[in-house]
């Protein structure tokens, strides 16, 4: 098995879609580059990745071990780890793994992800990926024609259980501890949406699937699916470091790492960030893109920082020459 080298141009922290992605971009530039990943993908419990031109209904351990190959054949690495801290500054960062190795790289592109954190409703947790959705695109003709849930969580409630009328006509919303303005009760009965008042103390299965929606008066709603809207935490604790710290996101969906558009530049100079640890809403499709884009990026930048080398070691080797006229 290749080792990790002592020093790259780049290490990438993540291998999902943003992150394999733009090591094949630097890869195919003949840059160095590593892949660091923890293992931890966001979709593993999905079946199918969908909404991905070309590779739909692919399984989501066969599309990144494509990905890892293609990094691999370009001479790029990929390796299994938890990065646990990043030190340094632009052009010498020293990324520290929690089983002791270390490397340095020049660059770092940021790819971690997010994680997903349900309410504490017995059920979810166990039905998250199959009958516990929360992306219609991802999701949503799955659990088409069923008598689909809608868990209130927070601002994006409404629109959600919106998405999710236009795949079946019985869609119930569960205000559960979300208030709703009377615009939204008006906007959701108009399109022929339920508002179920009260707490939802459990999802009910039985055989592993969903049977209903238990409240806290005791009352079950029979419901075959339920779509919630997670609050996305970005992966990104190994950053403390460099003083980056994830904000919360202007929607109020989670906390993310703020980038500069197209680029994916970090506020501090080195870093680009790409994929959901920036863009929580990103599907595969996009934050392979993005990450394509950091990658591009970053090695134009690289291309710039050696060519200024190069000019200084070009203008010193001409100095005695010169001072001998």
């Amino acid at each position: 098995m290749t080792q990790l080298k002592d020093s790259y141009d780049v290490v990438v922290i993540g291998g999902g879609a943003a992150g394999l992605n733009g090591a094949l971009m630097l890869a195919r530039s003949r840059r160095s580059v590593a892949v660091i990943d923890a293992g931890q993908p966001r979709n593993a419990p999905a079946d199918a990745v969908h909404g991905l031109f070309a590779r739909e209904g692919t399984p989501p351990a066969e599309l990144i071990a494509r990905g890892q190959e293609e990094v691999r054949s370009y001479g790029g690495g990929v390796f299994s780890g938890e990065v646990s801290d990043v030190v340094g500054s632009v052009g010498d960062f020293e990324v520290r793994l929690a089983d002791g190795r270390t490397t340095r790289a020049r660059r770092i592109l940021v790819t971690a992800g997010v994680v997903d954190e349900l309410p504490p409703v017995p059920g979810l947790a166990e039905q998250w990926g199959h009958g516990v959705v929360h992306c219609p695109y991802c999701h949503g003709w799955e659990v088409r024609d069923r008598a689909i849930g809608v868990l209130a969580t927070g601002p994006m409630t409404v629109h959600q259980a919106l998405l999710f009328r236009q795949l079946s006509d019985d869609v119930t919303v569960f205000s559960h501890e979300a208030a709703l303005a009377p615009e939204e009760r008006e906007k959701l009965a108009a399109v022929g949406i339920r508002i179920v008042e009260g707490q939802v103390t459990a999802v009910e299965q039985s055989a592993g699937t969903i049977t209903g929606v238990r409240l806290a008066d005791g009352t079950l709603v029979a419901r075959e699916a339920i779509a919630v809207a997670t609050r996305m935490v970005a992966r990104a604790g190994f950053l403390t470091s460099l003083g980056l710290t994830p904000t919360e996101h202007p929607s109020g969906m989670g906390v993310h790492i703020p980038v500069e558009a197209m680029t994916g530049k970090t506020d501090v100079p080195g870093v680009w960030a790409a994929g959901n640890v920036t863009d929580m809403a990103a599907q595969v499709g996009p934050a392979a893109a993005a990450g394509a884009q950091a990658g591009a990026v970053i090695n134009a930048d690289l291309v710039m920082s050696d060519a200024a080398s190069a000019v200084a070691t070009y203008r010193d080797a001409l100095a005695p020459a010169s001072e001998a006229r």
